[in-house]
């Protein structure tokens, strides 16, 4: 019976230190070079714009890509991650923030690294990728429409102070002050839209979302739209690198903050897998899942001290990082300095950016982020998948993230659990196919054989049992062929161990063939041979037809022994 090793036994592998060791030269730090530049260029207008939804000063989430996009690249699992934030974590922070303010965002996503780090350790990277196909595209889904929400107020220039959490709420809202939309917002977070998508489309190699942003900024300056700017709402980005701060009540936050904490840690952890996943299919290297989540665990913890906000692989911009010629983690490195001199010597730039622009951006974000057309795709897959999937969104969208994944995951486990069960099978065989050739052409009437296919667990055990509880005229002996049974539970084990103390009061004797020897272990184990002896558990089945046809003999010359056929 195969088994899975939880703990690795190399849980911490950087791939930056197999890539410089197995050799690096000059012209490898080149292409990484430009590479990393130009990543850190697409990477410049997101890092603030997701802040900026999430209910923060734009500063924060250069920081996070700077501190935190430097750490997933230096000591991570994958040779092309490019880290930060992510639009994944836009309304979790956000909620987190209204709730309990910047500082107990910076100890939940702290304590979210040290359980990133217990996950890596434990080698637990190698169980996120059991989470099924559509609970991904559920709540992925989910949250790019959670996204759109957030950013409807600044894309038309709504005048509203405050915007509910909660989904329904904030579309009411949102619909109520649509008579106060501004014209010139519109024809910001326009500009940036077409612009987008006619980049991508003619100039693909360029960076798109600079392009929306620089036409949108050129419509505002031009035309003299009048339109709110990052300068206009947070001041303007400072000047200044990140800088370390404790929280100042971590010990009175931490329990608060624990739930949350879980919450940042399961995303970040499956949001970078899966990105590292993709930049595996790009490129058709291998990434270290454990090492992964200890360099995500790491960059969380410094994330938070240095004015960050969570962080996790960036699948868009890891895409781009590949598409870019990036040989090695270094081109993330760089991506995070670049952005670092951006912070010190052109910041003031950003202060003129619209807001609807940014807007703008990241509804192409969630656009993209949607995956729409896997959505409706999955719509066609089997009824039990697609219900995994539309709850998985409904939950996401209407209650909570972490709901929605919890739910989904454990509603796929039970749909799994169903199929599995219906795929083991318990035959009786027909008396006159059941006996060897190589014994007897027939089976003895007193004889029965019940093999059993497939999984012996939970799923199935009560029907088992249920074969033999309206057992009426039981014969003198049953085998159960267990050939093609390759793992076995606790309950499959009491299951057995109660149809051996009803057949033990009937008087029919149970015997055991094809056990294979990690099972027959856990059957020793576990007391079953209070019912039987040793002997009645058979490697062959021959070995067993053998002896059943002596104990039957036995007991047709002496009827009075089986008083339930007496």
């Amino acid at each position: 019976m195969r088994s899975y090793a939880i703990f690795s036994r190399r849980p911490f592998r950087p791939a930056l230190l197999n890539t410089l060791t197995s050799g690096y030269n000059f012209t490898q730090f080149a292409k990484d070079v430009v590479s990393g530049s130009t990543v850190g260029i697409v990477a410049l207008p997101l890092a603030m714009a997701f802040a900026i939804a999430s209910g923060c000063s734009p500063e924060k989430g250069l920081f996070t890509a700077i501190v935190a996009g430097f750490i997933i690249s230096a000591i991570g699992g994958s040779r092309f991650q490019i880290g930060g934030p992510t639009g994944a974590f836009v309304v979790i922070v956000a909620g987190i923030i209204a709730r309990h303010g910047y500082e107990g965002l910076v100890v939940a996503t702290c304590m979210a690294g040290v359980i990133l780090l217990v996950m890596g350790f434990c080698g637990l990277g190698r169980l996120l990728k059991f989470i099924p196909y559509p609970v991904t595209t559920g709540f992925t889904t989910g949250i790019a429409l959670l996204i759109f929400t957030t950013q409807v107020k600044d894309l038309l220039g709504l005048e509203l102070s405050e915007i509910p959490a909660s989904f329904i709420p904030k579309v009411a809202t949102l619909a109520q002050a649509s008579p106060t939309a501004h014209l010139d917002s519109i024809a910001v977070a326009g500009a940036t839209l077409a612009t987008i998508f006619l980049t991508r489309k003619f100039f693909p190699r360029f960076p798109s979302h600079i392009a929306g942003i620089l036409a949108a900024s050129a419509v505002t300056m031009i035309f003299g739209l009048n339109v709110a700017t990052i300068g206009t709402r947070f001041g303007g980005i400072p000047a200044e690198l990140p800088s370390f701060a404790l929280p100042s009540n971590l010990p009175d936050l931490a329990v608060t903050m624990f739930p949350d904490a879980i919450t940042i840690a399961l995303l970040a952890a499956i949001e970078s897998l899966l990105s590292a996943v993709v930049a595996d299919g790009m490129t058709g290297e291998r990434h270290h899942s454990s090492t992964e989540l200890i360099g995500q665990g790491v960059a969380n913890i410094a994330s938070s001290l240095f004015g960050g906000i969570p962080a996790t692989g960036a699948i868009a911009r890891t895409a781009t990082n590949i598409r870019a010629g990036a040989f090695s983690p270094v081109s993330g490195m760089v991506h995070a300095i670049v952005l670092a001199l951006f912070v010190k010597f052109f910041a003031p730039i950003a202060s003129a950016i619209p807001l609807a622009s940014l807007a703008g951006v990241l509804t192409y974000v969630a656009w993209d982020m949607s995956e729409l057309p896997k959505f409706i795709h999955i719509l066609r897959a089997p009824k039990s998948d697609a219900a995994v999937m539309v709850s998985t969104f409904l939950l996401t969208v209407l209650i909570d993230l972490t709901v929605g994944v919890q739910f989904g995951v454990v509603l796929a486990a039970l749909l799994l659990v169903g199929r599995i069960s219906d795929a083991t099978q318990f035959q009786n065989w027909e008396r006159t196919k059941a006996a060897p050739v190589t014994h007897t052409p027939s089976l003895n009437s007193e004889i029965e054989v019940y093999e059993i296919n497939g999984p012996f667990f939970f799923g199935c055990a009560d029907r088992f049992s249920q074969t033999f509880s309206l057992m009426r005229k039981p014969p003198r002996v049953i085998i159960f062929r267990m050939r093609h049974v390759h793992t076995i539970d606790a309950t499959a084990l009491h299951a057995i161990e109660l149809v051996l103390l009803q057949m033990q009061q009937l008087n029919v004797h149970v015997m055991f063939s094809g056990v294979d020897p990690s099972i027959q272990k856990q059957m020793i184990r576990f007391g079953l041979l209070s019912f039987i002896s040793n002997d009645d558990i058979s490697h062959s089945f021959g070995t067993a037809w053998k002896k059943a046809h002596e104990l039957a003999e036995e007991q047709t010359a002496s009827p009075v022994s089986n008083p339930a056929v007496a």
